[in-house]
């Protein structure tokens, strides 16, 4: 699991800036900490350049949490950044370390889930 779990990483974030492009030049470190049967992997996530690899990241400036088996899931079955947003808000995942970065991209995500409910709204014509 732990080769994998990088992988599993990058996958996930690389969907979320798809989706979230006007995420893509943040430029932060993160720590992900996934937490398993009585054990926690540590990993540092560099942005923008999307590069995984398990440390323990003692720079980060935000710490994601969450349950290594709800992580797997949410990534298997395609999360979109409302699963990510509700997951956080849920409990499920958990962010720490300087509020302005998390107010920041919490703002960003809502911004684009806003304008694509508007988008949907919309009449084709």
């Amino acid at each position: 699991m732990s080769s994998e779990a990088p992988k599993l990483i990058e996958a996930a974030v690389r969907s979320l800036l798809e989706e979230v492009p006007a995420l893509k030049p943040l430029k932060l470190v993160v720590g992900v900490d996934l937490h398993g049967r009585g054990d926690t992997q540590q990993f540092r996530l560099d942005m923008p350049e999307v590069k995984v690899t398990k440390d323990l990241a003692t720079d980060a400036r935000v710490r994601v949490e969450m349950r290594r088996d709800f992580f797997n899931a949410m990534v298997e079955h395609g999360a979109r950044a409302s699963d990510w947003r509700m997951a956080f808000l849920e409990g499920r995942a958990k962010a720490t370390g300087v509020q302005q970065y998390i107010k920041l991209i919490a703002q960003v995500v809502e911004k684009h889930e806003e304008r694509a409910r508007l988008k949907r709204a919309r009449p084709q014509g």
